[in-house]
């Protein structure tokens, strides 16, 4: 391991940016002269899984606007590091936990920010043969059911757990992979919004599916009714909730924290509707994923209307904020998934080929879709979470 110089902030995600007032013992690269303000949002740790690849994109777990213009060294016994990430493959010897530092230097070579996890690998074998049950709770991301698909199909090897999805929904014929994900919902939505059509019809004129009259007649959220409807009255062993995109979305620097408390406030009731009538279900906030990695996806699907570093700005915005929230409660039963940090947003999201321009036809590969992975985006989506589920 390099010695480096790192700072731990009041979050277990370990992060600063230089600035002025920052202590007198680290070295002297104030804001003034630099001008950077980066924000470096590392979790506390990283599940992995021997022999499935586990990365960090370096674009991924910092907020600025071209990474190209810094230097990032990854400090590691472990993985190497590339252009974009730092990537490991684990072998059944690397079985343990394993320090990760992450330094970014500016063009003078000082370190402008810093920020610490561990990468915790288990065994491929780990929980062989354990019946898991999972009910995965989201919007748009989980409706197209390729990342629940990956969870099924990783499962279904030699040396997994036996996994059971939960939920009313899925696409086409009634299958195995099974949700409560809907394309456009918020954490409002699920919380809150109310209708007879629950669980049935078309899923853009539902109500949330965990809403239930109660006896006096008002909606309430009735996860004892849900599972008996839907589960034969069996509780899953775990729930993860993954939501972010539709939420946060339209907001800009002004208004984001006053957006962020509203999905909060919905997604706590959420929460505390799994927790409180469910004691024995393991609740997961899964991280919201950074967008694509060009400007051309937002231009394909909003026109003038967004642009990608305002999206990037509000989703790690609110990936700081979940992880003040969130992090550090295992012993609740409580816990985040870092699923943002192992998404490729320039190789992994859908393209299309067009021309360069009117005047030439030379075709070029544009990403065309802002906040919705390729099936391999989704593919390093599911890897995540199946690292995660093997690590309980």
């Amino acid at each position: 391991m390099k010695r480096c110089v790192f700072v731990l902030s009041i979050l277990s995600v370990l992060v600063f940016a230089r600035d002025a007032g920052a202590d007198d013992a680290l070295p002297k690269a104030p804001v003034a002269q630099t001008g950077v303000n980066i924000r470096l949002t590392l979790p506390a740790s990283i599940p992995a899984v021997v022999g499935l690849e586990c990365n960090v994109y370096l674009d991924n777990v910092c907020l600025v606007v071209n990474p190209a213009n810094f230097v990032f060294d990854a400090v590691c016994s472990k993985g190497r590091q590339q252009v974009e990430r730092w990537i490991w493959t684990p072998t059944e010897a690397d079985v343990g936990e394993h320090p990760f530092q992450l330094d970014v230097r500016d063009a003078e070579n000082r370190v402008i920010a810093s920020a610490k996890t561990v990468v915790k690998v288990v065994a491929a074998n780990r929980n062989d043969g354990q019946a898991l049950s999972v009910l995965c709770i989201g919007d748009s991301l989980t409706h197209s059911s390729v990342y629940t698909q990956r969870l099924l199909e990783l499962s279904g090897k030699p040396g997994n757990p036996k996994l059971s999805l939960i939920g009313s929904h899925w696409l086409g014929d009634p299958n195995p992979n099974r949700h409560e994900g809907y394309g456009g919902w918020t954490a409002r939505r699920f919380a809150t919004h109310f209708a007879e059509t629950a669980r049935t019809g078309e899923y853009a004129k539902r109500g949330s599916p965990f809403l239930y009259r109660g006896d006096d007649g008002q909606p309430k959220l009735d996860f004892v009714r849900y599972c008996r409807d839907v589960n034969e009255g069996r509780f899953p062993d775990v729930a993860t909730i993954f939501l972010g995109p539709n939420d946060i979305f339209s907001f800009n620097d002004e208004t984001i924290e006053a957006g962020i408390e509203d999905m909060l406030k919905h997604l706590d009731l959420v929460v505390q509707m799994l927790r409180q009538q469910s004691p024995s279900t393991k609740v997961a906030i899964l991280l919201p994923v950074p967008p694509a990695a060009t400007q051309d996806a937002f231009g394909s699907n909003y026109g003038s209307g967004q642009t990608r570093w305002q999206y990037k700005r509000n989703q790690h915005r609110l990936v700081e904020r979940m992880l003040e929230k969130y992090a550090g409660r295992d012993v609740e039963k409580l816990y985040v998934i870092p699923t943002y940090i192992g998404l490729d947003c320039l190789h992994n999201y859908p393209t299309e080929s067009v021309s360069a321009n009117a005047a030439n036809d030379e075709k070029l590969a544009r990403l065309n879709n802002g906040v919705h992975p390729a099936a391999s985006g989704y593919a390093q989506i599911g890897d995540m979470l199946f690292s995660w589920l093997k690590s309980l």
